[in-house]
């Protein structure tokens, strides 16, 4: 099993919402409801999982993740087995101004042809119940967490 650790960032002004992101690619170009996830990524060995998050939001969105106090939002399970801890952190910031990490990929497939992609194509700051339509549906706890948190 794969463990990965992300940042749920979150404001309140004037009501709660929440930042996800879209990942980059041509094979989730066209996916929208269920495609969307929190900044995330892989734990490497030995690494503090609450580290790995702040690293993870810092890599995917090119900005770092704001100093606020980060609230457990526990652990989920995603469909493939890739287990997620997660951790809320108020603040606020530009969508506009996220530049992410790429990666290369071979496109078309078997074209010989190697094209850097973005990790992630967009961020939005979206209300609890447009995160859960548009999260994994592994990572909608973390809202309803999130949201029960908060006070409701």
């Amino acid at each position: 099993m794969t463990a990965s650790a992300g940042l749920l960032l979150y404001r309140l002004d004037p009501a709660l919402e929440l930042l996800i992101v879209h990942p980059g690619g041509p094979y989730w170009a066209k996916k929208d409801e269920g495609a969307w996830s929190i900044p995330k990524g892989e734990v490497d060995a030995g690494e503090d999982p609450l580290a790995a998050a702040r690293r993870e939001f810092t890599e995917e969105l090119g900005i770092e993740p704001p100093p606020g106090d980060p609230r457990p939002l526990g652990t989920i399970t995603q469909k493939a087995g890739k287990v997620v801890e997660a951790w809320a952190v108020e603040g606020d910031l530009d969508v506009s101004a996220i530049a992410a990490n790429t990666f290369d990929l071979e496109w078309p497939p078997r074209s010989g042809r190697i094209v850097a992609f973005p990790e992630i194509d967009r961020a939005a700051w979206v209300d609890p119940g447009t995160a859960r339509r548009k999260l994994n549906p592994a990572q909608a706890p973390f809202v309803d967490r999130l949201v029960d948190a908060l006070g409701g």
